[in-house]
């Protein structure tokens, strides 16, 4: 039985693409890229610094890595609040040992309800993207537009003001946006964001009050995606990212350098049992001639540059 043709005719139907946030186009097409050094990969740590409210609400629904027992649910809560205690430390001194340059992904809330947290991160130097209000404060589609304004003006002037930097960057709760996150990013002064996991390299993306950049952030590589959805062991996530560093590498030799993105969480790969594959990971890494640790931001602005 053929489907009814309102089932394909909609808003924004057209040929290749259902918007115009972006124009289309084939990676191995664009132009080549030369990081500096002649590195042929550049390296993104991205370390989300996240708080779980104890009594979140789950609208539209309970993000990612959240409570998932009934209220209090303090064996999850207090899990989440070692990687910002105990973890986080950990991490910051694997960072300083293998002389890596992280970026950090910081709730504005954390910062504010944090400020040792936050006067540590700041003092390690490194740039900070703001990560949403909270982790259970998402931006979703159908959400009140004057409400996410709000919460979008809120959040970025809260860490910008705690921080001391301008926070160029946006990762959203989960990832998620609604139709309008986008403009109102853009609105507010954020110049990229990282919640579009479509490429490889940076893209211009398109809103109603002027274009922003999407950054590739990895869902697949992410420490939470592999160890905690996927249930693969610690093993793997080495393996896995390794096996991505040789493949964007052969890709860089023959079409200019590529980005790898390595999302991680302090309540994951700050424990006592994983910190050892990070250190790990960062020895394999820094072993290589041909890798460029750098910023979020520095590798957009290199990027831009040669455009």
């Amino acid at each position: 039985m053929a489907l009814d043709k309102d089932y394909i005719q909609y808003l924004e139907r057209s040929y290749g693409m259902d918007h115009d946030h972006y124009d289309w186009s084939m990676l191995s097409e664009r132009k080549a890229i030369e990081w500096p050094q002649g590195k042929n990969l550049a390296v993104w740590v991205n370390v989300g610094l996240q708080h779980f409210p104890l009594d979140q609400k789950g609208v539209p629904f309970k993000v990612p890595g959240g409570m998932t027992m009934p209220y209090p649910d303090l064996r999850h809560y207090s899990l989440r609040d070692y990687g910002n205690r105990v973890g986080i430390y950990r991490l910051l001194k694997a960072f300083d040992a293998y002389n890596i340059k992280p970026t950090f992904a910081m709730n504005a809330e954390l910062a504010q309800n944090n400020p040792y947290l936050l006067e540590t991160i700041c003092e390690h130097g490194d740039e900070i993207i703001c990560h949403g209000w909270n982790m259970d404060s998402l931006h979703y589609g159908g959400q009140d537009k004057s409400a996410e304004t709000e919460l979008v003006e809120k959040s970025l002037s809260t860490l910008r003001e705690l921080s001391g930097q301008a926070i160029r960057g946006w990762l959203s709760p989960a990832k998620n946006q609604s139709e309008n996150t986008p403009e109102l990013l853009h609105a507010n002064g954020v110049e990229y964001h990282c919640d579009w996991v479509n490429d490889d390299m940076p893209y211009r993306f398109k809103t109603a009050n002027g274009d922003l950049w999407s950054m590739p952030l990895s869902t697949e590589l992410s420490d939470q995606f592999i160890l905690v959805s996927n249930l693969h062991s610690e093993d793997s996530w080495l393996e896995q990212i390794i096996d991505s560093t040789n493949m964007l590498t052969r890709e860089a030799n023959q079409q200019g350098g590529r980005i790898l993105s390595i999302q991680i969480h302090p309540w994951l790969m700050g424990q006592p049992h994983r910190i050892a594959k990070l250190e790990a990971l960062l020895h394999k890494l820094t072993r290589r001639e041909d890798v460029w640790f750098a910023h979020a931001g520095e590798i957009l602005d290199q990027f831009i540059e040669q455009q």
